[in-house]
């Protein structure tokens, strides 16, 4: 006579369900708000690229037009460059040259105000005289402001670009900025870019002292076209504002 035994086979106890539960939950804990931060150091990785290729633009550009930077205050800007206002007219400067004409690279991927999807192109494509900007991105709120005027002889500690939402006191609005209160980075005239939390005077105004002021940083000589554009900022507008002297 065969006796059949029979393995038991023993399941986790709802102690043992719970102990794994809350070790994954401690885990998730760890990991997400690390990988979130991962993510968005490398999307600001290439916002900073994005914002050089932007100064190289506007200093190719310069070259080509007799060491002048992209000043929307120019007779031939006014009338070769069809934009709703100054703003757009500088990014479609640079469109209409050739010499940068991506839309997307205005635009940080993190920015809360940024939809998802940017324009592939500055200058509308199926415009004759090729000098309007595409309408589509006049309705959206691009993450960096600029500054026109400029000549490549003004100082190299000169901002021609950075991140929107700076204000006089040298920090990045909560509600404006591009990546709220966190701060930004500013693209200079000797093409370093660099990445602020807040200025706290580490900039240089044309007098040469320290200033946490953006404003104080620009040649403004008289009767000049020296103005910084943006949208939603905080010390610019889409039809310029003037610098301040320190």
């Amino acid at each position: 006579m065969h006796t059949t035994t029979h393995a038991r086979i023993h399941g986790f106890t709802l102690i043992e369900l719970l102990t794994v539960i809350a070790i994954i939950g401690i885990l998730a804990a760890i990991i997400i708000p690390t990988v979130g931060k991962v993510r968005e150091t490398a999307q600001r990785t290439v916002d900073a690229n994005n914002l050089r290729e932007i100064g190289k633009a506007a200093m190719i550009f310069a070259a080509e037009n007799n060491d002048r930077l992209p000043d929307p205050l120019t007779a031939a800007a006014q009338a070769n460059v069809h934009a709703s206002n100054d703003y757009f007219r500088w990014m479609g400067l640079l469109g209409r040259s050739g010499t940068l004409n991506d839309a997307s690279i205005y635009f940080a991927r993190n920015d809360p105000l940024f939809g998802g999807t940017a324009p592939a192109t500055v200058i509308d494509p199926d415009d004759a005289t090729h000098g309007q900007v595409l309408a589509g991105l006049q309705e959206m709120t691009p993450s960096f402001e600029f500054v026109g005027g400029l000549k490549m002889g003004d100082p190299a500690t000169t901002p021609i670009a950075f991140t929107r939402g700076l204000n006089a006191e040298g920090v990045w609005d909560s509600d404006r900025g591009t990546y709220r209160g966190a701060g930004g980075h500013i693209v200079f005239l000797g093409g370093n870019v660099q990445f602020f939390q807040s200025i706290d005077g580490r900039l240089v105004n044309t007098a040469g002292k320290s200033t946490s002021d953006l404003r104080e940083t620009i040649p403004a000589p008289a009767g000049g076209n020296q103005r910084i554009y943006g949208k939603n900022s905080a010390i610019a507008s889409e039809a310029g504002v003037m610098p301040v002297v320190p």
